[in-house]
């Protein structure tokens, strides 16, 4: 509910509202479905592209310019920049990104734009690098243990969605 009560926050009333929930609770539904199973499911992910390819032309607002909508364009590069970009990365590691993953950036990237992507990517990449440090020097753990990566690209979906603005504009005047 307090999810529900940022996103609403952030974007305010409008039918933009329902794809921006239906989203937050999808990265909530895959969190813990790889936590528990090591899969993001083709059941959230296949639906969520479809969703964002038609609402982030008609209804997403841009989560780096929320004034206007994200747009057909953006929303289409962003799909195949979130699925190349990690199928790539899946061919290079050899195994060590499955194509749940794939998919669900390619649905983060339909509904984020393929700006969004990259923060995501490093979002994630970050968190879940901090996580992993965490395990090795606390909890015993060694550099192969496997940890799934979903929860930290939902939680940089999270990030971008409901400050991607900010952390752009940030960016931008950062040598100001």
């Amino acid at each position: 509910m307090a999810l529900y009560a940022l996103v609403y926050y952030v974007y305010g009333a409008g039918w933009h509202l329902f794809p921006l929930l239906a989203f937050a609770s999808a990265l909530v539904v895959i969190t813990f479905i790889d936590i528990d199973h090591q899969i993001i499911p083709d059941r959230i992910t296949l639906p969520g592209i479809a969703l964002g390819l038609l609402c982030g032309s008609l209804l997403m607002p841009d989560p780096f310019m929320r004034a206007e909508l994200l747009g057909w364009k953006a929303s289409l590069i962003g799909a195949a920049s979130g699925f190349v970009l990690f199928y790539a990365i899946a061919l290079l590691s050899r195994g060590g990104m499955g194509g749940g993953d794939i998919k669900f950036m390619a649905m983060a990237g339909s509904l984020l734009g393929w700006k969004g992507v990259f923060l995501v990517t490093f979002a994630g990449s970050f968190t879940g690098a901090a996580f992993g440090l965490f395990l090795v020097a606390f909890k015993g753990k060694g550099r192969k243990a496997k940890v799934p990566f979903g929860p930290f690209l939902a939680l940089g979906c999270l990030i971008t969605l409901l400050a991607g603005q900010e952390i752009m504009g940030w960016y931008m005047h950062a040598g100001d």
